[in-house]
């Protein structure tokens, strides 16, 4: 699998009242793949790549209020749930693409799920990773909630200072921690990888806790059998967050979902699950930007 695939550099692009900091890797006339996420760092530079190497024109983007993206004042997003969507579908349009697989972890996968329902025309493929089919608050009586470690750390840790870079490193590797599986925490990676996302987020505060205060809007669980792309959901077994059971209902209520277990991995992507990951949804074969007749007008971008 080649990993030498083009990539250009981190941008702002333009999406209704927002700006969202996106790169992109790969031929842009390739079956396209979005990954929204809460720091394009979620994605590793070497996952997208191998995408791309796959045969894919992969898409990464900060949603609004991580990384480099728009930023809201803490306490007071500026944005709906169904905004967030929006800025998918707005995004696909920049770059005029028809369809494109999405692929959501945790939060993100929310977004994915209502483009799905909401936009079932340009949605091709669905990856829903860790997450669960309800919205902040709650979970629903059938479905596992947080675990008791990660309710005691939201409850009993100490809010960092947001302005002292060092103490919200120390919160967010001790929040990795918790959310590790059993197959192990490796805290020095979890510290390089929190440093370089505090350093290129505009605001920490928001970043951190904007989107629990974000508008939900009406529930959709009960419409995830209206769903119509294939689906792949993808759960860690020992997820404390989102626990295993939020990814077995989704699986059984999205026709036609395959379920792939993530054994000891907990609410996290380590780079030993990318090779499983990875073969599931290259199976998810949607088209290629070129096949519809929209590829070369996408190369002026």
């Amino acid at each position: 699998m080649p990993l030498d695939t083009q990539r250009s550099p981190e941008h702002l692009v333009t999406v209704g009242d927002a700006d969202l900091c996106v790169t992109t890797f790969g031929d842009r006339r390739q079956p396209p793949v979005l990954l929204p996420c809460t720091s394009r760092l979620f994605w590793e530079d070497r996952f997208c790549d191998r995408l791309a190497g796959a045969g894919r024109f992969v898409l990464r983007y900060d949603i609004r209020d991580t990384g480099r993206s728009t930023a809201y004042a803490p306490g007071s997003p500026g944005y709906r749930l169904r905004d967030l969507v929006s800025d998918i579908i707005g995004l696909m349009d920049v770059f005029e693409l028809p369809r494109a697989h999405l692929v959501g972890f945790s939060v993100a996968g929310w977004i994915c799920q209502l483009a799905a329902l909401d936009h079932p025309d340009r949605v091709s493929a669905l990856t829903l990773i860790s997450t669960r089919p309800t919205s902040p608050g709650p979970a629903d009586s059938d479905l596992p909630d947080h675990s008791d470690r990660v309710m005691e750390f939201f409850t009993k840790a100490s809010t960092p200072d947001w302005s002292d870079r060092a103490a919200v490193i120390d919160y967010g590797v001790e929040l990795d921690r918790i959310r590790a599986g059993t197959h192990g925490f490796d805290e020095q990676q979890a510290r390089q990888q929190t440093a370089r996302m505090v350093d290129r987020t505009t605001n920490m505060a928001s970043s951190m806790r904007n989107l629990a205060f974000a508008e939900a809007g009406d529930r959709w669980r009960e419409r995830l059998g209206e769903i119509t792309a294939p689906t792949l959901v993808v759960h860690g077994t020992d997820d404390p967050f989102f626990p295993y059971g939020n990814g077995r209902a989704m699986a059984r209520e999205i026709p036609g979902a395959d379920l792939l277990p993530l054994n000891g991995i907990g609410h996290e992507l380590p780079a030993t699950t990318w090779d499983q990951l990875l073969a599931a949804m290259l199976v998810l074969q949607p088209e290629s930007v070129i096949d519809e007749g929209a590829g070369r007008a996408g190369d002026r971008h």
